[in-house]
């Protein structure tokens, strides 16, 4: 019969510290290598986009799960992009996309 792993302090402990090291060395190797200005505007440019990238790839396919049908979840994405193409603030297009979601779901259990 197998049991269910079981975490002591001492390795919780363990698993803390390694991952508070390789989050430190994560951040520390780029200012230890790289102490020189970045001349480069590919070099610039792409480094400045990698945060958005990033938050992108994290958020976007969560998104298709937050709610319970998938055409709700695709009117909330729709409006949320019209609203950022045009420019709103974030809370305008947060609003947006949850209301649209909100409807689409009130609407479709209506029918």
């Amino acid at each position: 019969m197998n049991q269910p792993l079981s975490m002591t302090a001492g390795h919780l402990a363990l698993y803390l510290a390694v991952m508070a090291l390789v989050t430190y060395l994560i951040r520390m190797i780029p200012f230890t290598l790289c102490r020189k200005e970045i001349k480069s505007v590919f070099f610039r440019s792409f480094l400045a986009y990698v945060p958005y990238a990033v938050l992108g790839a994290m958020t976007f396919p969560s998104i298709f799960f937050a709610t319970a049908s998938l055409p709700s979840a695709i009117a909330g994405t729709a409006v949320a992009l019209t609203l950022a193409f045009f420019r709103r603030s974030l809370l305008t297009v947060a609003v947006g996309a949850s209301g649209a979601a909100l409807a689409l779901e009130l609407f479709m259990m209506i029918l």
